[in-house]
């Protein structure tokens, strides 16, 4: 049977990254698109825009660092984390988060839609930082074979997303990933270890890493696990 969806050669995205427009946000197309290193990113003003920049920032989990001070935040445990229990939650407060180059937030109502569903599909997780009982930071991604796809991180405290990225970067130790997909370079990625790679070379360790099964389903269990090491 032919695939439904088909994406052009990410070799043919233009400077800027911009690989094609159009279609929808189906689970089918989305996981598609992840596959082969392809994300959407657009704004009500747009039709949907297909991207897949080169280079292509990532955060190889060995390669994470973070300061003393966050650590000595994340062991006197006056914060609590959680993985899977707020996804709507977390996609809500992401979505006030610009991305830089725009005005308007990337995360529409179309996007909100599309990754509510795939987290119930099991594919799209999140992270999520509590002080006092309140939700004040998190992020959430997509997760195929050995590969974490970063999509957005918000923070109503200092420090507190960085402790949901601790955490996810703690689990993918765990379970061995690949990579955390960050797709874009900031300061602020570069300062935790994240680094810039050719697009061809994101792309074949991205092959490889879909070639372990994708670990489906809700991960709120593996948060005890975490808090066990």
């Amino acid at each position: 049977m032919p695939l439904k969806y088909i994406f052009p050669d990410p070799a043919l995205a233009d400077e800027e990254g911009l690989l094609a427009a159009g279609g929808d946000l189906s689970v089918e197309a989305l996981l598609t698109a992840y596959s082969q290193g392809i994300f959407p990113w657009f704004d009500d003003n747009s039709p949907i825009l297909w991207w897949c920049p080169d280079p292509r920032m990532v955060l190889f989990p060995d390669k994470f660092r973070i300061s003393e001070s966050l650590h000595q935040k994340i062991r006197n445990k006056r914060y609590h984390v959680s993985i899977d229990e707020h996804f709507s939650d977390v996609l809500h407060h992401c979505a006030g988060v610009r991305r830089k180059g725009q005005t308007s937030t990337w995360i529409t109502d179309e996007m909100r839609k599309a990754y509510n569903i795939l987290h119930q599909e099991g594919y799209a997780h999140s992270f999520e930082t509590y002080y006092d009982n309140q939700l004040v930071g998190g992020l959430y991604g997509v997760s195929l074979g050995k590969t974490f796809f970063g999509e957005s991180m918000f923070y109503l405290m200092a420090d507190a997303s960085k402790i949901s990225l601790y955490y996810l970067v703690m689990l993918m130790k765990h379970l061995y990933f690949d990579m955390i997909d960050t797709q874009q370079s900031t300061g602020h990625l570069k300062s935790l270890g994240a680094e810039e790679i050719p697009r061809a070379r994101f792309l074949e360790i991205l092959s490889a890493s879909m070639q372990s099964p994708t670990i489906k389903g809700r991960w709120c269990a593996f948060i005890e696990m975490l808090h066990d090491q």
